[in-house]
């Protein structure tokens, strides 16, 4: 099975684990699926750092590439079908980072992991990761 981690999934595994639920700690501990972070949520991550919305330990172009690494994430480009696949989308949730995250989980056959209640309102399979 595929994974997409949301950017907060990503976040949270990388910092404060008590985020998690166990089920997504067990999930990424088992080594035994597929896990990938979008270019998106390293995009995401690098605007929201540099307008202050987010705090992180490194800077993003230091903390997305070893944490991937660390995580034994696979990257996971925006394609031109990806972003097309947006249009396919309701308009429950009107962030563009959550709205591709979704597209692409949907194009690409994988699991969404998320804390975001508003996924579950769309046609994608989630992992819920929140307590």
């Amino acid at each position: 099975m595929k994974y997409l981690l949301d950017t907060n999934v990503f976040l949270w595994s990388i910092g404060p684990l008590r985020k998690l639920n166990q089920q997504a700690l067990d999930l990424l501990a088992g080594g035994q699926e597929e896990f990938y972070l979008s270019a998106a949520s390293a995009w995401e991550v690098t605007i929201k750092s540099a307008i202050g919305r987010l705090t992180l330990p490194h800077p993003p172009k230091r903390l997305v590439p070893e944490s991937v690494k660390l995580l034994s994430l696979r990257p996971l480009p925006i394609t031109q079908t990806h972003a097309l696949a947006v249009s396919d989308l309701p308009l429950h949730h009107h962030d563009p980072f959550d709205r591709i995250l979704i597209a692409q989980a949907v194009t690409e056959d994988m699991v969404l992991m998320t804390s975001d209640r508003l996924f579950s309102r769309y046609p994608v399979q989630t992992f819920w990761c929140g307590k």
